[in-house]
C-alpha cells in the first residue's frame, strides 16, 4: 500500500470484526464525502483514487446499497487512468446516485491591479 493510502485511511471508521480485525465500512455518505472533499480540493485526485482503491480491496461495502456502491468506488478508482479520468459529470452523476445535488455558485472577483 502506498504512502497516500496509508494517510486517507488512518482518519476512516473501521468497523471491529468478531476475529479482531478491522474492516473499513463504505456508505453512501462516506463515498458522498470523498468526493466533496475532492470537489472542494481537500484532497487530490491521486489521494481519492488511492482511498478507492483501498476501498475495493478491504472494505465492507454497505449491504443495503452494495451494487451501487461498489460500482461508484469501482469507477473512482480508475479516475488517474487516463482512457477513463474522471470529469465534473463524472462527480455529478456519482453524486446524484448516492442521494446528492450539485449546486454551483461563481463571483467575479475584482482584478488584481
Amino acid at each position: 500500500m502506498n504512502k497516500n493510502a496509508s494517510k486517507i485511511r488512518e482518519f476512516e471508521t473501521w468497523d471491529e470484526l468478531p476475529n479482531g480485525k478491522r474492516q473499513m465500512k463504505i456508505t453512501r455518505q462516506k463515498i458522498g464525502q470523498k468526493l466533496i472533499d475532492y470537489l472542494y480540493h481537500r484532497i487530490t485526485l491521486a489521494e481519492l483514487v488511492d482511498w478507492a482503491e483501498s476501498a475495493m480491496m478491504e472494505a465492507d461495502f454497505e449491504e443495503k446499497d452494495f451494487e451501487l456502491l461498489r460500482d461508484i468506488v469501482s469507477r473512482m478508482g480508475l479516475g488517474d487512468v487516463k482512457a477513463f479520468g474522471m470529469t465534473w459529470e463524472d462527480c455529478e452523476d456519482f453524486l446524484s446516485r448516492l442521494g446528492y445535488r450539485l449546486s454551483i455558485k461563481v463571483s467575479e472577483t475584482k482584478a488584481a491591479a
